[in-house]
């Protein structure tokens, strides 16, 4: 089955092109290293930053491409997924981190910091979970406090991506301790005074991804890594909010498809009873079930993204997507796995890592069944 996608156009195929041999010659050859290492090279990073795959969406006089087109971001989110490689999160730097700084920074702090993230000298990431507040933003404890020519910063966060490598962390913190959905986002930088960060997560999958906790003692925060107005983080969070659970339904969407492919190769090759298990009904018509709600879900991401770029992508849209899709992947690597029967369990076949790597989806970027309670919000419930 083989859907045609309307999206993307002779100039995003020639991008896809260009980003997929990048994968193949500087990302592929490495994965397993990386594993092991439980982190990407910076390297890697100043790579992308070369070849332009680094906030394509900034300006020109930053030394973007001006590309403000998402389709940019959601084609690399795709072969990423594709190859399951969770280490070199371009989403997270691209589509999550970066955007905030576009949309409140002021030209000071976007002249400071856009060239250094569109070279891959400046690596991001974005704070707001902590060891007793995930999905409820309102229950952190992390907090700021004005004294006058700087915030004092004091808190921790945690399960954050990029832990170890960022080189700016937005630092999500309440700002007035009697209004809980008042906050600020604070730009904290490799190097300040009291900002340290623990050892990196031994996880259940997503391997290369340096996942840590971060610790903010006293943390001078001076008022030029104020992001926008320091009351209202809360409201910048919620409106960026939709574009992290599209991108987790982007990338779920692939590792589905991912998974679906790499199982049809490996039925094609094993062979039980005398003939290759794909020629089994019951394979064919498990594949073909996986396959039919894969491609469902493909064109029901395309609207969504169809919609972001309308500025028209309602919360519970993004929710109700990110629950769905990061369930389907779910399911459909699990039941590809049990396909490739005892082999599926080894981790030198992808469909293993596919399995470890696809389970954060449910929970990360906001619980499924917060996910589900924003969508009944929006039915009026």
């Amino acid at each position: 089955m083989t859907l045609k996608r309307t999206l993307f156009n002779s100039e995003h195929d020639l991008f896809r092109e260009s980003f997929k041999k990048f994968l193949e010659e500087d990302v592929k050859p490495y994965q397993e290293e990386w594993e092991a290492d439980g982190i990407v090279p910076r390297e890697t990073w100043k790579k992308c930053g070369d070849l332009g795959f680094l906030v394509p969406a900034a300006p020109e006089q930053y030394g973007g491409l001006g590309q403000d087109d998402f389709r940019y971001e959601a084609i690399m989110i795709e072969e990423l997924a594709a190859i399951n490689e969770p280490g070199l999160a371009l989403g997270l730097h691209n589509s999550l981190v970066a955007p905030y700084l576009l949309s409140y920074g002021n030209d000071e702090q976007k002249s400071r910091f856009i060239p250094k993230i569109v070279s891959g000298e400046c690596i991001l990431a974005i704070a707001m979970s902590e060891p007793d507040a995930g999905s409820d933003l309102a229950g952190m404890k992390t907090k700021a406090e004005d004294r006058g020519d700087h915030w004092l910063l004091n808190g921790s966060k945690t399960f954050i991506s990029n832990g170890i490598l960022n080189d700016a962390v937005l630092v999500a913190a309440k700002t007035d301790p009697n209004k809980p959905h008042t906050m600020g986002l604070f730009i904290v930088e490799r190097g300040d005074i009291g900002y340290t960060r623990g050892k990196p997560f031994k996880k259940m999958g997503q391997w290369s991804q340096d996942t840590a906790e971060l610790f903010f003692e006293n943390v001078k925060v001076p008022k030029k890594n104020v992001l926008g107005d320091p009351y209202k983080g809360f409201y910048y969070l919620m409106d960026k909010l939709a574009v992290e659970r599209l991108t987790l339904c982007i990338g779920s969407i692939a590792t589905a498809q991912a998974a679906i492919n790499e199982t049809v190769r490996y039925v094609k090759e094993r062979k039980a009873f005398g003939k290759p298990i794909s020629k089994f009904q019951n394979t064919q018509f498990k594949l073909a079930e996986l396959q039919t709600e894969v491609t469902i879900g493909q064109v029901f991401v395309d609207r969504l993204m169809e919609a972001y770029m309308n500025h028209d992508l309602a919360a519970e849209e993004a929710c109700g997507g990110k629950y769905w899709t990061t369930d389907l992947a779910c399911k459909v690597v699990d039941e590809c796995l049990q396909l490739h029967g005892g082999y599926g369990y080894m981790t030198e076949y992808p469909i293993c890592k596919m399995f470890t790597n696809a389970r954060v989806g449910k929970i990360y970027a906001g619980s499924n069944e917060i996910m589900k309670t924003v969508v009944a919000k929006g039915m009026g419930l």
